[in-house]
């Protein structure tokens, strides 16, 4: 059996992450999931057994450092690389294949053995030096893109490119037994809705202008909240309804209560072409999706989603989104969320990694 090991973005969590998504359907590989370093000490546990075939292992806590160049970077560099091979190790695992989601991986490319690297991308990493994605990409036997313009933008370093969109749990959001959310209950009027993270860096401006130009709308928030001064002002509109994170199997029965289902964009992620998760979900839920989207933003999936990259025009595209009637529309976007299912999305890998005799 192959061994895959994952050198993730972010730790195993309840609510799966694209990383989460795709290893725990790998099939024919046991899956190590080294998560990101915790607190002092932590990595001393026992790995965790977070799925059937998945093993999740805590990195070691980090020294404070600065440049790549820093002598305690390096070091920090050779504690996390004799952490995972003496994980290897004691597994006797000696040729495994590397999953690379995170540029800091690029560090370990000469400490670790391999048979195979595959980089998977799913974000324009700002917060990282350019070179060390570069060097992660050129690196790699394969790269997984989330989007057009991030396969544009590493197609320099890499001719083995895949665009591997984001997908959604396709069963869980098509289901038809919903039952209306205590919070939704009462509620009078049109309902559009957001559901994702409401990070500190979101923008609330297109919501404003909306609600300021059609009072009788409400508007649901449903995730974690980050603190902002658009949350604040959001927290002090009449008709806005924030509910914090729930269990992910009752998402569904607020997102089929909404009218329209909204995706805002982020201040962090400056024309950023990725489709989020959520996107995907609204669809398979067959809902209408009012996107504000990046100015010059190429249109993504016309005729089911309504787009705009103004204030006004948001609105605008909320009030057809709000008007339509039409039935074909509503299979066509349970048809894509469909498509874009997690399970289709790692067939798709898994055929590619065989391909390459990567798996």
């Amino acid at each position: 059996m192959s061994v895959i090991v994952c050198l993730a973005p972010a730790p195993w969590q309840s609510t799966p992450t694209r990383t989460q998504q795709f290893l725990s359907r790998v099939k024919g590989a046991e899956v190590l999931y080294f998560e990101p370093p915790g607190a002092r000490g932590e990595h001393r546990r026992p790995g965790r057994k977070v799925r059937p075939g998945v093993t999740a292992y805590t990195l070691p806590a980090l020294w404070k450092t600065g440049q790549r160049q820093d002598f305690r970077f390096r070091r920090n560099v050779r504690r996390v690389a004799d952490y995972i091979q003496d994980v290897l190790r004691r597994q006797d695992q000696r040729d495994p294949l590397l999953w690379c989601a995170t540029p800091w991986a690029a560090h370990l490319l000469d400490y670790l053995p391999y048979k195979g690297l595959i980089y998977d991308c799913d974000r324009y990493w700002t917060d990282f030096p350019l070179d060390w994605e570069s060097d992660l990409a050129l690196s790699a036997d394969v790269v997984f893109a989330a989007s057009a313009g991030l396969a544009d933008r590493l197609s320099p370093c890499c001719q083995n490119i895949a665009v591997i969109p984001n997908g959604c749990n396709y069963p869980m959001f098509a289901r038809e037994d919903i039952e209306v959310p205590a919070p939704l209950g009462d509620l009078i009027g049109p309902l559009l809705g957001y559901a994702g993270t409401l990070w500190a860096d979101l923008d609330y401006d297109p919501v404003f202008t909306c609600a300021a130009a059609h009072p009788d709308w409400n508007f649901l928030f449903l995730g974690r909240q980050e603190d902002s001064p658009g949350l604040r002002r959001l927290r002090g509109m009449e008709q806005a309804i924030l509910v914090d994170r729930c269990p992910l199997i009752q998402v569904p029965d607020y997102v089929r209560q909404c009218d329209v289902c909204l995706d805002l964009r982020r201040g962090a992620g400056a024309a950023s072409d990725v489709l989020p998760g959520r996107v995907f979900e609204y669809l398979a839920a067959g809902k209408p999706v009012a996107r504000h989207s990046f100015p010059g933003q190429v249109e993504d999936l016309p005729g089911l989603i309504y787009q705009s990259d103004d204030l006004h025009g948001f609105a605008a595209a909320c009030e057809r989104a709000m008007r339509e009637e039409s039935v074909w529309r509503r299979q066509r976007r349970r048809e894509a969320g469909e498509q874009a299912s997690w399970e289709n999305r790692a067939k798709e890998i898994q055929r590619i990694l065989e391909s390459a005799s990567l798996l």
